[in-house]
């Protein structure tokens, strides 16, 4: 599957919905959509993104999702089985993070906060630390699991997966979600 350009601008600002099942023990949180993201309503699903090869090497997952083309009934089943849901801090559809302004951040951040407190998952990662410390205001926050937790949940920061964040490679991102996995209990 791909699109032309045109087809991914159309879907600028566009909104994905959650992913989220009862017992959701680990819960990944996105900076927002990005525009292949939104045209297949499909979390992570950029082609060169790494997170589904990272959560298959880390043992999070037990079989392979090509998201470049949106994910099946099967793949959701598979991942929501397995307590894992998917949300983001923000959620309009844009080309780059870059492009959402530091309100829409904060904003979101009081979003994720809520949909932490209804949904209680054991674990939430967070993947990306500068949309993390600008959301909630703690520009010194590291990568790894913060002692202080959210919302009644474990809190990990993990890098984030996108081809644009070069300096992570599927196993150093393997390494980093499977610590959040078994906080988790999920590996």
């Amino acid at each position: 599957m791909g699109f032309t350009r045109s087809e991914l601008e159309s879907f600028v600002g566009a909104t994905v919905d959650d992913l989220i099942g009862p017992g959701c023990r680990l819960l990944f949180v996105g900076i927002n959509p990005g525009l292949w993201t939104a045209a297949t309503k499909t979390h992570f699903a950029y082609p060169g993104n790494r997170f589904y090869p990272a959560l298959l090497q880390a043992g999070i997952i037990e079989r392979e999702i090509d998201r470049g083309v949106g994910m099946s009934a099967e793949d959701r089943a598979h991942l929501i089985d397995r307590g894992i849901g998917i949300t983001n801090v923000a959620h309009r559809a844009t080309a780059k993070a870059s492009e959402l302004t530091k309100q829409e951040l904060v904003d979101g951040g009081e979003v994720l906060r809520a949909f932490v407190r209804c949904h209680r998952p054991d674990v939430v990662a967070v993947a990306g630390i500068t949309a993390y410390r600008t959301a909630f205001g703690e520009p010194k926050a590291v990568m790894g699991e913060h002692p202080d937790g959210f919302e009644g949940s474990r809190l990990w920061i993990v890098p984030n997966p996108s081809g644009l964040n070069a300096h992570e490679t599927v196993d150093s991102l393997a390494v980093a979600y499977r610590d959040a996995a078994r906080a988790a209990s999920i590996v």
